[in-house]
């Protein structure tokens, strides 16, 4: 970074200075940690048997050494290829109509609360919304580091118990929608995409206009031919800015299909999300009679629903991972 000619090409520089900035989040921590051990090392020798006051200050010392260490060990288990990547969250509603309709915009409103209690930035690039509310699918850009890492615990059907609000007879309801996530992929990282397998479609955007937003052709929808994946974008004003991102998303989904090819893993990886229904959830949130969270790949459980909801997903994400890294 001192080099004279750093700033020569921008781009290379911005990505180095991100490493950087990574790298030194990781090491930091540990010296920090480190050093007050070995003061606190140090301090045993003179510390007198009926000093209670000193003696509490030690232990209490002791006790945020312990949790900067437990920190650092749920770090270590974000060690994965992409995880420091940012992440490319889908949402699916499934059976349900209405209700799963809106089951799927309350889980995108929870990875947002979520994806703020960290300081990452969100940017829905694209949503379909329900015929009465809600939304049937949507796509959001995570950007932060080991945004993929944290949420790749998230992938699968999420299922929902509740009084429905949409029913005058206040019955209970179920509601399911899928939740897929994938890492943003770097430019340099190759992927070939013949231009003739692509379909691309325009169209005008959905939701309010105003001042050329929305009143023109340019929402972009890209049809990969050979696999039937789409990547759509509408969020950006132009047409090109959009098929950029639906290129990146594109992208990243057949380089994830590409990784899982090759470590033999994408039968198993969607052979656990089969069909957006009953029997297929990694994870149920019960409203009515009770309120609880639980997630069965881990047995990790809350009562805490509307915390949850506010996107308090630490607990699950950290036993997912821990049991991940147990195998």
């Amino acid at each position: 970074m001192a080099a004279k000619d750093f700033w020569n090409n921008q781009e290379k520089a911005n990505k180095t200075i991100e490493e950087f900035k990574q790298l030194k989040s990781s090491v930091e921590p540990f010296n920090e940690v480190l050093h007050k051990f070995k003061d606190m090392f140090e301090l045993i020798d003179i510390i007198e048997e009926n000093d209670e006051r000193t003696i509490k200050e030690f232990q209490a010392e002791l006790g945020h050494i312990q949790t900067k260490i437990g920190e650092l060990e749920f770090k270590r288990l974000l060690g994965g290829e992409h995880d420091r990547n940012n992440a490319i969250l889908s949402i699916n509603s499934g059976a349900g109509g209405t209700e799963s309709c809106d089951w799927a915009k309350m889980l995108l409103r929870m990875y947002s609360r979520w994806a703020e209690s960290k300081g990452f930035k969100t940017e829905v690039v694209d949503m379909l919304p329900g015929e009465e509310a809600g939304i049937k699918n949507a796509t959001m850009m995570i950007k932060g580091s080991f945004a993929f890492g944290y949420l790749k615990s998230e992938t699968g059907v999420h299922r929902l118990v509740r009084i429905s609000p949409f029913d005058s007879n206040k019955r209970r309801h179920t509601s399911f929608a899928s939740v897929d996530i994938i890492p943003e992929i770097e430019d340099n990282i190759e992927i070939e995409i013949k231009p003739s397998d692509l379909k691309v479609d325009v169209y005008r955007s959905s939701g309010p206009g105003g001042q050329s937003v929305n009143t023109t052709d340019s929402a972009v929808r890209i049809t990969h031919i050979p696999t039937g994946i789409i990547a759509q974008c509408q969020n950006e004003r132009s047409q090109l800015q959009n098929k950029q991102t639906a290129m990146k998303i594109l992208r990243a989904r057949l380089y994830e299909i590409k990784m899982e090819e090759e470590k033999k893993k994408q039968e198993e990886r969607y052979g656990q999300k089969q069909d957006i229904a009953w029997g297929s959830q990694i994870r149920s949130y019960v409203f009515q009679p009770y309120t609880m969270v639980k997630d069965h790949r881990t047995d990790y459980e809350t009562a805490k629903a509307l915390n949850v909801m506010d996107g308090e997903l630490d607990g699950f994400i950290e036993a997912y991972l821990k049991k991940k890294a147990q195998r």
